[in-house]
């Protein structure tokens, strides 16, 4: 158990950001699974500029992986692109 001021203050913080980001991690996700269950090519095209944005944003503030971020927008792009 922490003892000193600063290490419960840090204790509190961590929680806070924890349940922040995994928020917002949660949010992508679905964001991602449902644009890869779009069928229809002009939804897609809508959703994807919202996907990938929210993918940068997660990349910048150290969420996910900056190249995680980059691989997953890529992956999106073409299944986008390979809808009729």
């Amino acid at each position: 158990m922490a003892n000193h001021k600063s290490s419960k203050k840090r204790i509190r913080q961590t929680v806070t950001k924890r349940a922040h980001n995994r928020l917002y991690h949660k949010t992508a996700r679905n964001a991602v699974k449902a644009l890869r269950n779009t069928t229809e090519k002009g939804a897609a095209e809508a959703l994807l500029p919202k996907v990938s944005s929210m993918l940068d944003k997660l990349a910048k503030t150290n969420i996910i992986h900056k190249n995680k971020a980059a691989n997953l927008k890529s992956s999106l792009a073409l299944h986008v692109n390979a809808l009729a």
